[in-house]
């Protein structure tokens, strides 16, 4: 129950909420935090602030104030990874990465879970690399004071399946690294693709145990993925032989190596020719040649989440559409842009 007074009969009242202050381009936030006692010197900056009259809580039993139920929602999204201290401003509490990595955000969770009247949560992009301290979501009640139950309901929403926000760590892997084709095994072209997979591995944490060219053999780009399996190798990838030429015939190699899952296709551009396989547990890459000529590509969407242990397969593919056409930009500014955002 709100009881309204007046400002001027409001001394020694301690107030309710946080009061708002706007100084468009300078300042926004709490001119005075909740359970601050008004005294006579506050009276002409509250009537500034455009408070003729503030009020009173009189909570019933099935009501809540908006920081408790920040708190309570807070408490129910999130997931390993996230952290959030219970100092709510303005009746909104911030979450934030307790480590460095990748923000995995449930987004048929978060739907449903700002579907329920009066709460909110908004997140950061899934598959956001963060840096702990990072802020990657924030939430609140909407009304000052509400009904318990939708905040319940809500609370218990967030915490299914461990949390809708959850911040996963990059595993480092010994990567092994097979260029193919005829041209590079001969020596008629340099190698340009080791070091740009190199770099990427490097910023994600992980490291090039090994290099090895094979031409466009079937058996030879068999023989070379396996010795880097033998090798302790927890991550294969493979450069060239993935678009359509009768001579293309990494895949071949690849499955003649054991693969007993393979997908061929991703809906992102570029990198519509790009290849996910599993050799037991172990993830095997097929990186298509656009990866030469673009800086990003659907490389750098999928790589950081085989990182995290998340099995790539064709659902995930498939859902890079909407998102997934690089506009392929004069300067690109990669991750700050579309790309790969509507996953």
């Amino acid at each position: 129950m709100l009881k309204k007074i007046r400002v001027t009969d409001a001394v020694g009242k301690p107030l309710a909420h946080d009061i708002t202050e706007i100084r468009p381009g300078e300042f926004k936030g709490p001119a005075f935090r909740k359970g601050h006692t008004v005294c006579d010197e506050d009276i002409c900056h509250l009537q500034k602030l455009g408070k003729n009259h503030l009020y009173l809580i009189d909570l019933d039993e099935d009501e809540i104030h908006e920081d408790q139920a920040a708190a309570i929602l807070a408490q129910g999204l999130a997931g390993e990874g996230v952290i959030w201290h219970d100092d709510p401003k303005e009746g909104k509490i911030c979450l934030y990465a307790e480590r460095d990595g990748l923000l995995n955000v449930d987004k048929a969770g978060l739907a449903a879970f700002n579907m329920v009247d009066e709460v909110m949560c908004a997140a950061l992009h899934s598959y956001t690399r963060v840096t702990r301290g990072r802020q990657v979501a924030a939430t609140r009640a909407v009304p000052l004071v509400m009904q318990k139950a939708p905040v319940e309901r809500a609370a218990a929403i967030a915490s299914r399946n461990g949390g809708i926000l959850k911040v996963l760590p990059l595993i480092s892997r010994r990567a092994g690294i097979v260029i193919t084709g005829n041209e590079v095994f001969s020596g008629l072209i340099t190698d340009k693709f080791t070091p740009i997979l190199e770099s990427k591995l490097a910023d994600l944490g992980s490291v090039v145990s090994g290099i090895s060219f094979a031409p466009d053999d079937a058996d030879l780009i068999q023989q070379a993925v396996e010795t880097h399996l033998k090798n302790g190798c927890d991550l294969i990838l493979l450069t060239g032989g993935m678009s359509v030429d009768p001579d293309d015939v990494t895949r071949k190699g690849i499955h003649r190596a054991g693969a007993d899952e393979m997908h061929y296709g991703a809906a992102a551009l570029p990198g519509a020719m790009f290849m996910v396989a599993y050799i037991g547990k172990i993830p095997v890459v097929g990186v298509p040649a656009c990866g030469l000529h673009h800086r990003t590509t659907v490389l750098d969407l999928i790589l950081p989440r085989l990182l995290t242990g998340e099995h790539i397969g064709k659902k995930e593919l498939a859902f890079l559409g909407h998102g997934g056409l690089c506009m392929d930009c004069p300067e690109c500014v990669y991750p700050h842009c579309p790309f790969g955002k509507g996953m």
